[in-house]
Order: structure tokens, then C-alpha cells, then sequence
């Protein structure tokens, strides 16, 4: 695949990132006159499976907000780097094919059939961070492309079946390699000793923190 220059739309998702997991790390530093800083914002903006069964919410709407709001926070600089670099090779041929309106529609759509597929899914109430839903939103919109545009040249589908290893090659390396620097970095500058660890492509689990909500509530629900 040519490469695609890098789009206003990716620049502006990134910087969003990238901003929000700084803020993070100021606060993993102490900068904030702020306990738990990280784990508040994980609190309040991750995926929560819990809040779906009969958790307490922070805030009306939270239930319905972390579908989106989750997609945006990282579980440290591991996490971010690896999910951006991600974002910058897919975003530009997503952008060339279908414009920028429609790669952000899919984007956010990607991220919301995420948070929908960690709620179905998940075996945890722990909560989900990072934006690798999204990504495999994208990445799965340009290997449909290629099965169709394929199918319609005639050409048959195993040259598109084909794209999809350098993607999956790339996912599982940067993730497996994650798995192990990331968590030291994480524990180090998490107060609160959170520890990501990416069991599943498209969920980022946070280990350790807990919810501001009705803990009588969490232990019902056998929360870890």
C-alpha cells in the first residue's frame, strides 16, 4: 500500500490523545494537587462494564458517554505511541478513499461497536482504555474495500486476503511488546500502581483501579 500524507482529521484525533495522556503523566508526577489523578479520569471517562449491570454512575450519562469517552484516554506511553502510530499508517488511506468526514464517522463508529463488543465480551468488570477499537474499525474498512474492488476486477480475493498480514503482523508485535515495558512504565508512574495489560486487541483492561462508585454495588457484581 503507498503511503497517504497524514490528514487534519488524524493530526487532530492524535493531539487530543496526546494531550490527554500528558496531562495524565503531570499528574502521575504529582503536579496536580490531585489524588489519584490518573485513576479519577479512568474512573470517569473508561469503559466501565460494571456501570451496565447496576454500578453507580459519577455523572448522568456516564454510562452512555464512555462508549466514546473511553476511546481517547491510554494506559501510558506504551499504549499511546503504539496506538498512534497505528492511527498515522491507516488514517490517510481511509481519508483518500472515502474523505474526512466519513473516515471520523467511521472512527467514532468503530469506537462505539468497541466499547459494544467489550460489554458483550469481556469476562471482567475491569475497565477498557485506548483507541486499538477504532484502529481495527479502520483497518477493517480498508481490507473491505480491497475484497471488493478485487471481486469487481476479477482479480479474486486471496491478493486482498494477503493485506491483511502486514496489519496483524504489526498488532501483534507492537502488543506482545506492550505487554512487558508497558506494564513496568505504567506501574512506575501510576500512583495507584495501575497496569495495563492488552489481552485483546481492541481492549486495554487497567488493573487496580477502582470507580467512584457504590462499592456495596461492586461487590455484588464480584468486581476485581
Amino acid at each position: 500500500m503507498r503511503p497517504f500524507p497524514l490528514t487534519r482529521p488524524a493530526l487532530i484525533l492524535m493531539g487530543l490523545c496526546i494531550l490527554i495522556e500528558l496531562g495524565l503523566q503531570l499528574g502521575d508526577l504529582g503536579l496536580f494537587d490531585i489524588p489519584r489523578f490518573r485513576a479519577q479520569v479512568y474512573e470517569y471517562a473508561g469503559f466501565w462494564p460494571g456501570l451496565l449491570v447496576n454500578w453507580r454512575p459519577n455523572y448522568p450519562f456516564q454510562t452512555s458517554l464512555m462508549f466514546l469517552t473511553y476511546g481517547f484516554l491510554h494506559a501510558g506511553l506504551w499504549h499511546l505511541t503504539l496506538n498512534m502510530i497505528t492511527l498515522w499508517s491507516l488514517s490517510g488511506a481511509v481519508s483518500a478513499r472515502v474523505g474526512s468526514v466519513k473516515f471520523l464517522t467511521i472512527y467514532a463508529l468503530s469506537i462505539l461497536g468497541g466499547g459494544a463488543g467489550y460489554a458483550i465480551f469481556a469476562d471482567t468488570f475491569r475497565p477498557m482504555v485506548g483507541a486499538s477499537g477504532a484502529l481495527f474499525g479502520l483497518a477493517g474498512a480498508i481490507l473491505a474495500w480491497e475484497y471488493v474492488d478485487r471481486f469487481l476486477l476479477r482479480k479474486g480475493l486471496w491478493p486482498g486476503r494477503r493485506c491483511c498480514w502486514p496489519v496483524s503482523t504489526w498488532r501483534f508485535i507492537t502488543q506482545w511488546a506492550a505487554c512487558w515495558p508497558g506494564r513496568r512504565i505504567s506501574a512506575a508512574s501510576s500512583p495507584d500502581g495501575s497496569r495495563p495489560c492488552w489481552s485483546i486487541h481492541e481492549r486495554a483492561p487497567i488493573r487496580g483501579a477502582k470507580p467512584t462508585t457504590d462499592h456495596r454495588r461492586m461487590g455484588d457484581v464480584h468486581a476485581g
